[in-house]
């Protein structure tokens, strides 16, 4: 008799789990509920946390490791990868800018920058990599990637010449962005943004409106953080700011392609790839994949979303373990068998890891009596 295959590939759950702890807690809960089943296992990234060990996965190659400067400033010590090929570099804009990395009291969406995010890419460039695949999610930040492209050389001008401050606030005074001294490689070497999701800079679904107070931006700031950008589109190209994912990473999507001429991509489609997640798909008779939060970001171009559609298009059923259900996710929701909510049945005391090997295992110990 042949044995069911299972696909398990899940997402990060944001501050709790990453993919891969969280691949390993529904392994052993489906191992827990004596399944009958083959378990292949591919922890999903799309850009944001964890895109540097999915491609890692996906390929081998070589990891490297650079203290820089973290979202508010202080010295964090961050992850990049350079693949086997010798040629293509990864970086992670979540490890050297990342929300994970600030104090939930410390969050501060109008100052935080992305100035480590460039220095991973400097470093890279000066290794001399030829194509550079930069992850956009999980940020901190709301600036526009402006960190990121000071590290790089650029400079943003006041109106008296003077550079401005850190954080995206400072965007409303910019005046110009000089290039004169932008690191010497860039513009000879394939630049892409790796987006977790597909939103404009601007707008409801944009980088402050949509993702600005999960970084700790309140109401005021959030319109204020809308407005910087506005006017930094109006200066460094407005045509930019519409395009899919330039709102990515508090609208660093839009910085690198306006002014660096990076182009930018899905992320998930570019790990999907590494990981040949189509073919394993096929093969798989059921996917079983999660994530922290369910909302209508989950729509936007993450993980989940996108390999729900994926295995709908191939008629594989899909199971999603995730923390919360909010209502704003429900308009796909029939692209799920079942949908199992975590915070609802966590043990008081649980570590979340084994929650979700718990409800792993009674959503899988229940399915046996179907």
């Amino acid at each position: 008799m042949i044995r069911p295959r299972w696909l398990i590939a899940p997402q990060e759950f944001k501050g709790t789990l990453s993919a891969a702890e969280a691949s390993v807690a529904m392994a052993e809960g489906l191992r827990q509920a004596s399944l009958d089943v083959v378990l292949d296992v591919a922890p999903l990234a799309d850009g944001g946390p964890g895109t540097v060990d999915a491609l890692l996965a996906g390929g081998r190659g070589e990891r490297r490791l650079r203290t820089v400067r973290g979202p508010l400033g202080a010295p964090v010590e961050a992850a990049w990868a350079r693949l086997e090929d010798g040629r293509t570099a990864v970086v992670e804009m979540a490890a050297a800018s990342g929300l994970s990395l600030v104090p939930a009291e410390a969050r501060d969406a109008r100052a935080a920058c992305t100035y480590g995010t460039g220095e991973l890419i400097r470093a890279a460039l000066d290794e001399g990599c030829e194509r550079l695949i930069v992850g956009l999610g999980g940020s901190a930040s709301t600036d526009g990637g402006k960190g990121a492209l000071e590290a790089l050389g650029y400079r943003f001008l006041d109106a008296r010449g003077d550079p401005l401050p850190p954080g995206g606030a400072a965007l409303a005074k910019l005046v110009r962005v000089e290039s004169d001294a932008r690191h010497p490689r860039l513009g000879k070497v394939e630049l892409l943004g790796a987006t977790d999701v597909i939103t404009p800079l601007l707008g409801e679904d944009g980088a402050a409106r949509l993702f600005g107070p999960q970084k700790g931006a309140s109401p005021e700031a959030v319109e204020e953080l809308e407005a910087a950008l506005t006017h930094f589109a109006r200066v460094a190209g407005e045509a930019a700011a519409s395009t899919p994912g330039a709102g990515a990473a508090g609208g660093m999507g839009y910085g690198l392609a306006a002014i660096a001429g990076a182009k930018l991509t899905s992320g998930y489609v570019l790990v999907a790839r590494a990981l040949g997640l189509e073919r394993r798909v096929l093969l798989a008779d059921l996917v079983l994949t999660g994530e922290g939060r369910f909302d209508r970001q989950t729509w936007l171009g993450k993980g989940p979303g996108a390999l729900a559609r994926l295995a709908r298009e191939h008629g594989t059923q899909v199971v999603l373990f995730t923390g919360s259900v909010h209502a704003d996710a429900l308009l796909d929701l029939s692209l799920f068998r079942d949908v199992v909510e975590l915070n609802a049945q966590a043990r008081p005391g649980a570590s979340a890891q084994d929650t979700l090997r718990e409800a792993t295992a009674r959503w899988a110990t229940g399915r046996l009596g179907r």
